[in-house]
């Protein structure tokens, strides 16, 4: 049976290997006010570490922190945010598979890639699985300011995907064949080289 298992998962594009239960009606959250990150999350090699009631990472390099729980189809997604690096750099995974990672210098994602101050703080944008892909949509412009908090919201209705920062907006995608389930139902945070702190996370189905 395992072997089965193992060869219907290599036959998809992508195959979750925790049994992830779905985000209920009732939603998700988690306000980090504890000492370890706990079964919740799926650590795929960066660091991460929970610090005076923050998620914090730095130096990941497009390794995940994956949530063990599957998202609802349309959603609305909020945290809190700020990076202690000049860079900005503040990214996160949405509908992706639950466990890829990078392997090397390249990473192509298997999610919507949100991205506030990339590129050397110069970049809004969401790309879908390659943020480095021409079909990215990129946002207004405005950098990360270091040491502020910013409370990030990302939501999918249908088949745009938008994000918004202090309720400004910060970039949206209409996707024409959008990333949805098996493969494409986890959330995570994710970092490349900045000091980023997240708190307060919230999904709520829509």
């Amino acid at each position: 049976m395992r072997r089965l298992l193992l060869s219907l998962c290599l036959g998809l594009a992508a195959c979750t290997p925790q049994g992830d239960p779905a985000i209920g009606p009732d939603g998700f959250s988690d306000d980090f006010e504890r000492e370890t990150l706990g079964d919740h999350w799926h650590n795929t090699g960066g660091r991460y570490q929970i610090r005076d009631g923050w998620l914090n990472v730095r130096g990941a390099r497009n390794r995940p922190l994956w949530l063990r729980r599957r998202l609802p189809r349309d959603v609305r997604i909020s945290f809190d945010v700020r990076s202690e690096s000049p860079a900005g750099d503040i990214k996160v995974e949405v509908f992706g598979d639950g466990s890829s990672r990078a392997t090397s210098e390249s990473y192509t994602a298997t999610s919507y890639v949100v991205i506030f101050g990339g590129w050397n703080n110069t970049i809004n944008a969401i790309a879908r699985m390659n943020e480095h892909g021409d079909d990215r949509v990129v946002g207004p412009r405005r950098p990360v300011e270091i040491g502020r908090t910013y409370r990030m919201r990302i939501e999918r209705r249908g088949n745009r995907i938008s994000a918004w920062v202090d309720d400004e907006p910060l970039a949206s995608m209409d996707d024409p064949e959008p990333l949805a389930g098996r493969g494409h139902d986890h959330f995570a945070f994710n970092d490349w080289d900045a000091d980023l702190w997240f708190d307060n996370l919230r999904i709520e189905p829509l």
